[in-house]
């Protein structure tokens, strides 16, 4: 597949690390120089230029593109080159920072495939790995919720009871659920839990211990994953 990342900063040279270490063609945009000369360094495709400006973007040759990942940390800069890639057909995926308003978060997420913040993601991650657990953070959906993947672990609090059993925030709902590691498939609220067993749940930001609580215990031990 062939992405357009825009914005060779942090979050978008890792972006595109990982995507070309998968096998991905990338081609990146931006307009400061020396980030511009980093991202050539390590050996990628940069287009220089203002990725705000419908000129720019479209030397990208998006009709050939799969998708566009907005990741600056400009808002306009992010919602324009998404705006053009959706003309062409591309999936778009913006970045937008915890600090705007709900409003304004509102206003943009309409227009777009999907919204991440990638500052809150690696907190999570972050604060899992501090913490331990079985806890994998998988998508920012909105401004408050996040979708978590939860492995049961031997001694888990729901470890041998039923998925109609699972009783979670009624702010939080059961996405999917696999046996080891199986595909993760919808839930059927006859399986039992199992040590190994992986859950998806959508959570508000605020209420993840809760859930981590009655999933997995807090005493579980494992690695914590996510987050750019």
């Amino acid at each position: 597949m062939r992405f357009v990342i825009v914005g060779a900063g942090r979050v978008g040279l890792r972006t595109a690390r990982v995507l070309k270490e998968s096998g991905h063609d990338v081609v990146l945009v931006e307009v400061n120089e020396t980030t511009i000369e980093r991202a050539r360094d390590a050996g990628f495709e940069v287009i220089a230029g203002d990725a705000g400006m419908e000129d720019t973007i479209d030397k990208a040759d998006l009709d050939s593109a799969d998708a566009l990942g907005a990741l600056t940390g400009d808002l306009n800069t992010n919602f324009v080159a998404c705006m053009v890639a959706k003309e062409h057909g591309c999936r778009t995926v913006m970045r937008i920072d915890e600090d705007y308003r709900e409003e304004i978060y509102r206003r943009y997420a309409s227009e777009v495939d999907e919204v991440i913040y990638p500052e809150r993601l690696g907190a999570i991650a972050a604060k899992n790995a501090l913490l331990g657990g079985n806890i994998r953070a998988v998508a920012d959906i909105a401004q408050n919720l996040q979708l978590v993947e939860f492995t049961i672990s031997a001694g888990s609090p729901m470890e041998g009871y039923s998925l109609s059993e699972l009783e979670l925030p009624s702010d939080s709902q059961l996405m999917a659920h696999a046996k080891g590691d199986s595909p993760l498939g919808l839930p059927n609220s006859d399986e039992t839990l199992e040590a190994g067993d992986r859950v998806v749940v959508l959570a508000d930001f605020n209420h993840l211990a809760d859930v981590r609580s009655i999933v997995v215990g807090d005493s579980s031990q494992a690695t914590a994953l996510g987050g750019a």
